[in-house]
């Protein structure tokens, strides 16, 4: 995207659709025990990206 500096992939995970639906779970459990002991977690602002990625194409 213009303006952002580009980011570099440091490593990659690769999952089957089930293993992936479990780690969500483990995830969202996790989060929910956190904010039990530590009160809940706020996400803040999200910021405007644009969602235009080049040139449009034209017919």
């Amino acid at each position: 995207m213009p303006g952002v500096p580009k980011a570099k992939v440091k490593s990659r995970i690769v999952l089957t659709p089930q293993h992936a639906k479990r780690l969500l779970k483990a995830m969202a459990e996790n989060i929910q025990r956190f904010e039990a002991s530590h009160g809940v977690i706020t996400e803040g602002e999200t910021p405007n990206i644009p969602l235009n990625f080049g040139p449009t194409g034209q017919a």
